[in-house]
């Protein structure tokens, strides 16, 4: 804002505003120190970052590329939200997940979830939770006129839906203060199980009882399209909208065929995302989803009311990593935020230890208290889409949003969601995106820290009790850190075997000066696949690196230091090291023209920022016998 004195005569009127292409020059000088000449676009395209979907990120936004509208918070296209007010009142729903098998358990853990800030609860029931006929007891004590409750009961979602509905009469609460979903999501299970057989009935039975609750309650919801299962299997953001999109066009031709209006069969639908780290991809999602289930809506002779997408983030499950999973806490707090600043109806943080089993009092009471924080504290909830006019958010919804309608229009062509899962497009463009992403996760371009980055090998497992099986069978279920979990799982064996872990040397030439950015850089990498790295003493030459090499108890070794030392001392080390009985020796850095010089010596791989750790990593292992 520009401040005026009395006067009226601006402080900033001798300062023109600086021109886009004023700031590509300067950009352009500043590459030419670093190397590079580019010049004009070329100058911002080097600066520019890929992400999936074919979206770049550029490193510069103005007003030009600024959405030519996304109307007004509770108007369509509902870009900014799906009501005026925003969560400006109350905040976003904190719903809370709960998986046990124990009703006594539950009611515990519910009781003190709502005790304690959380506003509605999201509870697994049937095979993957509580037995359907233990709801009851486990929701003992709950005000269910004043907490939602939402079911995920997979193919019992009829049996579940009837149980919570005789609740509800059974302790005198009249139909129209029912609050939550029923959760039936026949096409979701489809896509985890592969299993069809049935799907129509089962899409039948969940739109019987859409009927039912728009008929007599009216603050109950009977139908979730839940993106979640194309997340997990590796989805980019575009798939996972344009497969919610798919899903909820299904929903609206088996609603209105069992007798709905647009109208109402819309108000039965609740889509849940997934929210990540990647702050601004999930606001920018959850923005355009709105925008493009509204413009379905609008198409499908809704009112422009009932084109409201109502929303439920859930943070990442694919994100949550194994090791140093106390990371996971930061990673779901900017996910969660993200989520309400995208805004999300309602959120769910899962707990920091999620992907270890059933999470304790403790990881609950961290998770919940995420959303508190945000919304007590520092107040996210009291500004309505804080997102909204940045240039560059409004240029990846509409990139995101354009990216996702073309996706849902080839599904469409395919003959809609279930013939695409069933005829495997589905999967076989997820499987596309996500071994792109594995690639990327592999050469550490995508790093994950605790795991892939800065791994800590003497960190105490976090052990929890075994969480219910979950539905399987269909599209995979993957995570960051698989890649490097069971580098790990074999190094953790082998300790476990023998009392220590696999270990490499590294032989470290010259003075700190020349080898410490090296040597962190070859313990990072080796310890990301459970190596321990072995560096006594802090430096070695020809004549001690052999005697260094066999005290160290390694069987492969890595030499590390700046290039002008590797001229001189690469080839005497590694020649040593290789008469001392090393198996396999590396040299972090790129060799340049002295490759084969140092192959001779020795030497018989390189390691470099941006190559395939994994595959290293795991040659590694296979060459010293580990398992």
């Amino acid at each position: 804002m520009t401040v005026l004195p009395d006067d009226g005569f601006s402080l900033a009127a001798e300062f023109p505003d600086a021109t886009h292409e004023q700031w590509q020059r300067l950009v352009e000088g500043v590459l030419r120190k670093s190397g590079k000449d580019a010049q004009g676009t070329a100058a911002e395209d080097a600066l520019s970052t890929a992400l999936e979907d074919g979206i770049t990120t550029r490193p510069l936004y103005t007003a030009r590329d600024g959405a030519d509208s996304s109307g007004l918070p509770g108007f369509a296209p509902f870009t900014r939200g799906g009501t005026p007010a925003g969560g400006v009142v109350s905040g976003w729903d904190v719903r809370q997940r709960h998986d046990r098998a124990d009703p006594a358990a539950v009611n515990d853990a519910v009781l003190t979830d709502l005790e304690n800030g959380v506003t509605s609860l999201w509870l697994a029931v049937g095979a993957s939770g509580l037995p359907v006929g233990a709801l009851g007891a486990a929701l003992d004590g709950v005000l269910l006129d004043l907490a939602p409750v939402v079911l995920d009961a997979g193919e019992e979602f009829e049996a579940a839906a009837e149980a919570l509905l005789r609740l509800y009469e059974e302790r005198g609460f009249a139909p129209e203060v029912a609050l939550g979903n029923l959760g039936a999501d026949p096409l979701g299970l489809a896509a985890r199980t592969g299993r069809y057989d049935g799907l129509d009935g089962r899409m039948a039975a969940a739109a019987a009882l859409a009927a039912r609750c728009a008929a007599s309650y009216p603050g109950l919801r009977a139908v979730t399209v839940d993106a979640l299962p194309y997340h997990e299997a590796g989805a980019t953001a575009a798939q996972e909208l344009g497969c919610s999109l798919a899903s909820g066009v299904a929903w609206l031709r088996e609603l209105t065929a069992a007798g709905l209006g647009v109208d109402a069969a819309c108000g039965q639908l609740e889509f849940r995302y997934a929210a990540t780290a990647d702050q601004f991809l999930t606001i920018a999602k959850l923005r355009a989803a709105r925008r493009l289930w509204s413009s379905v809506a609008e198409v499908s002779g809704a009112a422009e009311g009932a084109g409201a997408q109502r929303q439920h983030a859930v943070t990442s499950p694919v994100m949550m990593t194994r090791r140093d999973p106390w990371v996971n806490m930061l990673r779901t707090t900017v996910a969660s935020l993200a989520a309400g600043a995208g805004g999300a109806d309602s959120v769910t943080v899962l707990p920091f230890d999620h992907a270890l089993g059933l999470p304790d009092a403790f990881a609950r009471r961290i998770a919940r208290n995420t959303s508190t924080i945000l919304l007590e504290e520092s107040h996210m909830g009291r500004v309505i889409d804080p997102a909204g006019g940045s240039w560059y958010v409004e240029r990846l919804t509409d990139e995101l949003a354009r990216a996702a309608w073309a996706w849902f229009q080839e599904i469409e062509r395919a003959g809609g969601q279930a013939a695409a899962l069933r005829d495997g497009l589905v999967g076989e463009r997820i499987g596309a995106a996500w071994e792109s992403r594995r690639r990327r996760l592999a050469t550490r371009r995508e790093p994950v820290t605790g795991v892939s980055e800065f791994p800590l090998l003497a960190e105490v497992p976090v052990e929890r009790d075994a969480a219910p099986a979950r539905p399987s069978g269909g599209l995979p279920v993957v995570r960051r850190d698989e890649a490097f979990e069971a580098l790990r799982a074999r190094s953790d064996a082998h300790l476990a075997a023998t009392g220590e872990r696999p270990r490499v040397f590294l032989a470290a030439l010259g003075p700190a000066s020349a080898h410490t950015t090296r040597a962190t850089f070859a313990a990072n990498l080796f310890q990301a696949g459970g190596i321990e790295p072995v560096h006594d003493p802090v430096s070695v030459d020809a004549a001690s690196a052999a005697a260094a090499f066999t005290a160290s108890g390694a069987q492969v070794a890595c030499v590390c230091s700046s290039d002008a030392v590797y001229a001189e001392q690469a080839g005497p080390v590694a020649e040593a090291l290789k008469s001392a009985g090393a198996r396999w020796v590396f040299l972090a850095g790129r060799p340049g023209e002295q490759r084969e010089t140092y192959e001779k010596a020795g030497v018989d791989e390189f390691v470099v920022a941006g190559g395939d750790a994994v595959a290293v990593l795991g040659s590694v292992l296979d060459r010293i016998g580990v398992a």
